[in-house]
């Protein structure tokens, strides 16, 4: 295949080792990344959390810094894409399926089955399910994703690198960038992005079936989940053969009027004085907290321990391992913008909406479930949302609505996804052939099942925790090495302003 790196034969090998090991062996494979990812969690817990908030502190210097107003790319060049439509794809990207799979499932996990501080079921836990929630899906969210994406962004529009991982690395390992330190670095990001996107892909597919079978009695079993994916597959394959400015720009606008038509529904139909009044309550707490909950590690309080490594750990390293995948994303969709509108928009504007989404049905979960209407604490995971849409008006249609969102959603995901493995496996090519996008399809879709069979969502989760790992270290460096770059660019802008003032 023309283009294909030493970095896409050595990923398709691992990645083609672990599917047969998950077939052969799943009992295997389940029992050594339960094992390794209960290791990552307890001796590292504290680094993830470390290293996390740093990422956030690093957007915030770029957000008021005198760098924020270079662009990505040169001075001159303009957005390829209008603000709305950029948005709406960096929001399909970054959240998606995980957006309408935990939209329910984790407020109401908070606020009746395990509390962040201990106490279910009282208007308090109520409040600490929400304000978590958010502390998981804001601004350390995007943070990670914001610096992967400036990374690339910027070594590859304004620096005229190639949009590689290893490319960002340049100011700390100079010529070993391309050599067999930067391949390492390449495949580690690739299977890291595998991971992530398998493992949403996993989410997609029993969400789907969940729905299915909440709504019409399909059964809720792998062969159905087989078919799921094998459905979505062609459909998202069509869609990365017609290329990043027709199919996924479409799919994202598309995602955004669906979610945007399901969440009006949801907010006209379900308690809207309630959920205006949590989001404004939650929204003061979080941002009060936001110091504490950055490095709450539990170390006296083995339940609340416990508690941090199943959930913010996990979306830590959830966030990190899909991080170069959203990253290069986004990146290629935001050349033309300055930094600062880049932290700016790339941090608040998803984060906002979040927050309004988790509002709205969170909120209402919760609600049903205080008043004694429904329990939906006692529904399985993938089931939540469907239960809190039975008990309000329209449920059937407003269901299948969410059915077909997730649908889009999924179909997003992988399309993109396909998209940024064709880059970062073809030597940063910006339109990657479609061979090398179907090879990638057809293994995100593999994986994802191949880790269902073996282990259902756990044996998801698990792998993710450990692709990630090791690419937040590479993460860490990309930080310091654009800090480096910017800093020297700075310099260097500022030694031509003093020259052209003399000169005057």
């Amino acid at each position: 295949m023309k283009n294909v790196s030493t970095v896409f034969y050595a990923s398709v090998i691992i990645i083609a080792l672990l599917v047969l090991v998950g077939v052969i062996m799943p009992d295997v494979l389940e029992s050594t990344t339960g094992s390794l990812q209960a290791t990552i969690t307890e001796v590292f817990g504290w680094y993830y959390l470390i290293v996390v908030t740093l990422f956030v502190g690093v957007c915030l210097y770029l957000l008021v810094s005198p760098a924020g107003r270079l662009k990505l790319g040169k001075q001159s060049e303009k957005p390829e894409f209008s603000r709305p439509t950029w948005l709406a794809m960096l929001f399909s990207a970054g959240v998606g399926i995980g957006l309408v799979f935990y939209g329910t499932a984790e407020p109401i996990s908070h606020y009746a089955i395990s509390s962040p501080t201990g106490e279910t079921g009282t208007n308090q836990a109520m409040k600490e399910a929400m304000r978590f929630t958010f502390f998981h899906w804001g601004i350390h969210a995007w943070a990670i994703y914001g610096i992967v994406a400036l990374c690339l962004a910027y070594f590859t529009f304004r620096k005229g690198e190639l949009a590689l991982i290893s490319s960002t690395l340049k100011p700390i390992l100079g010529r070993h960038a391309t050599g067999v330190a930067g391949t390492v670095i390449n495949i580690i990001a690739v299977i890291a992005t595998v991971m992530g996107v398998a493992t949403t892909l996993g989410f997609g597919a029993v969400q789907i079936n969940g729905g299915l079978s909440y709504l019409f009695d399909m059964p809720s079993t792998l062969k159905s989940q087989f078919f799921i994916i094998l459905a979505v597959t062609v459909l998202f394959m069509l869609s990365a053969l017609t290329g990043l400015g027709k199919g996924i720009k479409i799919l994202s606008n598309v995602n955004m009027l669906l979610a945007a038509s399901l969440f009006l529904i949801m907010f006209l139909l379900g308690p809207t004085l309630f959920t205006l009044n949590l989001f404004t309550d939650t929204i003061g707490t979080y941002f009060q907290g936001l110091i504490k909950m950055s490095f709450r590690i539990a170390p006296l309080n083995e339940e609340n321990r416990s508690w941090i490594n199943g959930w913010t750990i996990f979306y830590w390293a959830w966030w990190i391992a899909w991080s170069p995948f959203v990253g290069i994303f986004i990146a290629r969709v935001s050349k033309g913008r300055t930094i600062r509108e880049f932290v700016a928009y790339v941090l608040l504007a998803p984060s906002l909406i979040s927050f309004l989404w988790f509002s709205v049905f969170g909120g209402s979960a919760m609600l049903v479930e205080h008043k004694g209407i429904a329990s939906i604490s006692t529904l399985a995971i993938e089931e939540s949302l469907f239960g809190v849409l039975a008990n309000y008006p329209m449920s059937t249609a407003v269901s299948i609505l969410a059915i077909v969102l997730i649908g889009t959603f999924f179909i997003t995901s992988a399309d993109s996804g396909t998209f940024v493995l064709g880059m970062m496996t073809t030597n940063g090519s910006q339109n990657p052939s479609n061979r090398v996008k179907i090879t990638w399809g057809v293994l995100l879709s593999v994986i994802a099942l191949v880790l269902l069979y073996s282990g259902g969502l756990q044996a998801l989760q698990n792998t993710m925790i450990i692709a990630a790992f090791p690419f937040s270290v590479i993460m860490v460096f990309m930080s310091i090495s654009l800090l480096k770059e910017l800093n020297r660019e700075a310099k260097e802008l500022g030694t031509k302003a003093v020259r052209k003032q003399n000169r005057d």
